[in-house]
């Protein structure tokens, strides 16, 4: 079974990166994912649901300013609001996104904490097995596309 990634990201960005007007998503640190990683969109407040997915289409890591170079007309936010993000930052990661799918539902958090004990990461984190069963299992709307892009038989 694949790995995925858990993205927090404001709902504004959310709703951009399933648009497809945002394709790439920035982040402060080294995020080293390989191409074809499947993303779980996790919109933060007020929202606090998972709305979508999408694909890792590549990675930039580098400098916050090469970063920004290779990808500020795709990252959905302006110039001063990258700059105050990375402040203090050394490196920065630009994953690009494609293929974006919004669930039919919202997947929202008091759902998925009544499957486990889950906690919404304050950049990202990984998934996989039990994890992404348990995210599955909140909604089987949701459930349903996340185990088909993740490759994963449905649960019994």
């Amino acid at each position: 079974m694949e790995r995925a990634l858990l993205l927090s990201v404001h709902p504004r960005f959310a709703t951009a990166i399933l648009a497809g007007s945002k394709t790439v998503e920035v982040r402060r640190q080294r995020v080293a994912v390989p191409p074809g990683t499947p993303v779980v969109l996790y919109a933060t407040a007020p929202t606090m649901a998972l709305v979508g997915m999408a694909r890792v289409a590549a990675v930039q890591v580098g400098t916050p300013r090469e970063v920004w170079s290779a990808s500020r007309s795709r990252t959905g936010i302006t110039r001063r609001e990258y700059d105050e993000y990375m402040s203090g930052a050394t490196q920065a990661s630009g994953l690009t996104l494609e293929e974006p799918v919004t669930f039919e539902e919202p997947v929202p958090l008091s759902a998925l904490r009544s499957t486990g004990a889950f906690h919404p990461p304050q950049s990202y984190r990984y998934l996989q097995g039990e994890a992404l069963r348990q995210m599955a299992a909140a909604s089987p709307v949701a459930g349903t596309t996340l185990l088909g892009v993740l490759g994963t038989p449905a649960l019994a």
